[in-house]
Formats: C-alpha cells, sequence, structure tokens
C-alpha cells in the first residue's frame, strides 16, 4: 500500500496525507483525523528510509498498537498514550500501526499491547518499549502500578465494612488485570474474595459476570472490577435487578475514565495516567536511542485511590 491509497481512503489529497504524517501546521482536526483513522485501517507505516540520506537513522518511532483497529483513536486510554508519546518524543516523528504485518525503516517501537503472551514485540528488530507488562520477562516496559492499585481498592472496601467481596477479574492474559486482582488478594488478607470471575473488558460482559456470580454467592457485599468498563456493566446490572449502590453493594473499578465519572453513581476507582505512561515509554526509548546506559527494564507510575459514590 502507498501514500495514494490513504489518501483516497481518507478523501484528500496525497500532499495533505503526507503534511498529517509530518506533523505539519494548516490541516483541520476533521481531517487529521480522517488521515489518522485510514493510516490505522491501512496498518500503513510511511517508508522513512527514503528521507534518510544512509538508511540507518529516520529520526522516527513506530507506536504499534497490537488491538483490534477500532480501539486505535475511540479509546481514550490509548488516546491519552498517544498523547503522552507524542510529548515525549523530542522532535522525532512518530507513525502509529495497528496491528502491522511487520515494521521497518524505524529507529525503535512503542508497543501498546493488551495481550501478556504478545508475540509482536520479540520479533522486532529494533530497540521495544511497551507500555504495560508482558506476562514473561525480557523485554522493558512501563507501566501503573497495577498489585499497588488493587491493594487501595481492597483496604478501601475492608475499610467500608464489606465483608463478602467479589472480584470481576477480567481476561486471564493480561497483566494490568492480573496484577490488579493480586494487589486485591493481597489487601483481603487470609479472608479470600467470595468469588473470582474472569470476563472480557466490556460493560456487557460485566453485567453478566456479576449475574453469575450473584447466582452462586447472593450475598456479595462489594465488588471489585478490573476495569471501569466492568464496573459500569456491574453497577448497571445491580440497579436493574433493584439492588442499591452502595447500600446494598459497593462497587470500585480501576482506570478512572470519562465514563467513571458520569454514570449513575458516579464510581468509585483507580487512578492511572495515560498520558503518563505514554510520556515515560518514549522517554525510555529515546535515552535508550541517545545511547544512555543503565536504564531500568522497568519503569513502574504510581496510583492513587478516587473514591466516589459507589462506595
Amino acid at each position: 500500500m502507498n501514500l495514494e491509497e490513504v489518501a483516497r481512503l481518507a478523501g484528500v489529497s496525497r500532499s495533505t496525507v503526507s503534511r498529517v504524517l509530518n506533523g505539519s501546521s494548516g490541516v483541520s482536526p476533521a481531517t487529521r483525523a480522517a488521515v489518522e483513522s485510514a493510516v490505522a485501517s491501512m496498518r500503513y507505516l510511511p517508508n522513512q528510509a527514503a528521507r534518510s540520506l544512509a538508511g540507518t537513522r529516520t529520526d522516527t518511532v513506530a507506536v504499534v498498537v497490537s488491538e483490534v483497529h477500532d480501539r486505535v483513536f475511540d479509546d481514550a486510554f490509548l488516546t491519552g498514550v498517544l498523547r503522552g508519546v507524542t510529548s515525549g518524543l523530542g522532535g522525532r516523528r512518530a507513525v502509529v500501526a495497528v496491528n502491522p504485518p511487520s515494521v521497518s525503516d524505524v529507529d525503535g517501537c512503542l508497543v501498546v499491547s493488551m495481550d501478556g503472551h504478545d508475540p509482536l514485540p520479540r520479533g522486532l528488530s529494533v530497540p521495544v518499549v511497551l507500555v504495560g507488562r508482558p506476562l514473561s520477562g525480557g523485554l522493558a516496559y512501563v507501566d501503573s502500578d497495577n498489585l499497588g492499585g488493587g491493594v487501595l481498592a481492597g483496604r478501601h472496601l475492608v475499610a467500608r465494612g464489606r465483608a463478602r467481596v467479589g472480584v470481576l477479574a477480567g481476561p486471564p492474559d493480561v497483566a494490568a488485570c492480573v496484577d490488579r486482582v493480586a494487589g486485591f488478594r493481597r489487601a483481603l488478607g487470609a479472608s479470600p474474595p467470595a468469588g473470582v470471575v474472569p470476563c472480557a473488558l466490556t460493560p456487557d460482559s460485566g453485567a453478566a459476570a456479576l449475574a453469575g456470580l450473584l447466582a452462586s454467592t447472593p450475598d456479595i457485599d462489594g465488588v471489585f472490577c478490573a476495569t471501569d468498563a466492568i464496573a459500569i456493566g456491574a453497577v448497571r446490572y445491580l440497579r436493574s435487578v433493584g439492588a442499591r449502590v452502595p447500600e446494598d453493594v459497593s462497587v470500585v473499578g480501576f482506570d478512572d475514565s470519562v465514563a467513571a465519572t458520569v454514570c449513575t453513581p458516579a464510581l468509585t476507582t483507580v487512578r492511572q495516567s495515560a498520558e503518563d505512561l505514554g510520556n515515560t515509554a518514549a522517554w525510555r526509548l529515546v535515552a535508550e536511542l541517545s545511547g544512555e546506559q543503565d536504564l531500568p527494564q522497568s519503569i513502574v507510575l504510581a496510583t492513587e485511590l478516587v473514591v466516589r459514590a459507589s462506595s
């Protein structure tokens, strides 16, 4: 695929696509969004080697999103990560690709993936930094303190007097969810959760998982959810069956998404900063590309409990 095909899909000229990819001004937000969407859907990576005198340095970093296409520009978390990456690259270009078949003609890669066993990062021949902990070692990464955030959530529910607490754990191959649940278990100490149910990362899955949990454990008085999306589904289900939140069941999520502030009741959650994740990952990669030595393989950023009406 080439620049002309991207331009055709976006409904703009070839020169407009070039201006967007080079970060030039004079492009409207709507046009820029159309080009970015076309770039993502076509998995297009510009060939920067043609712009490089020797082909050994391109001053370009690939931001590889190893996910389904419709989460690149619509998902607030990924948008925050990309914003942070852009501000942290120190003048280098960033090109975004979703599930690309290969990556070439870039100096390094930032990989955003929710799959803890994702093989893509290990197959790249340039320096790589992950946004999110992989489930196996050997790769540099930046992540939020998901385990510590789980501890904060658990201690909060215990302090609220909740004695029968269930967990909607998210997928078992997402390291962030694994760590959050591990932290929550640690906070409960010798008292295990009343039930732990894996589920997908959507409100509908959260609702279905809670329905199953309540069928087997009807006396739960608290729920910790691995993400806000799961928690919002749980709250909706509780209200649909006449349960009061938080009087009957307290609910705590994780992420501090925009949706957490507008749902009813507003969601208690653990805050992480997507923009800080992207910015720090960009700094770590640029430092490596610049030849800095003895860099940390892992960087973990603090999380914070945000108490609202759901607990």
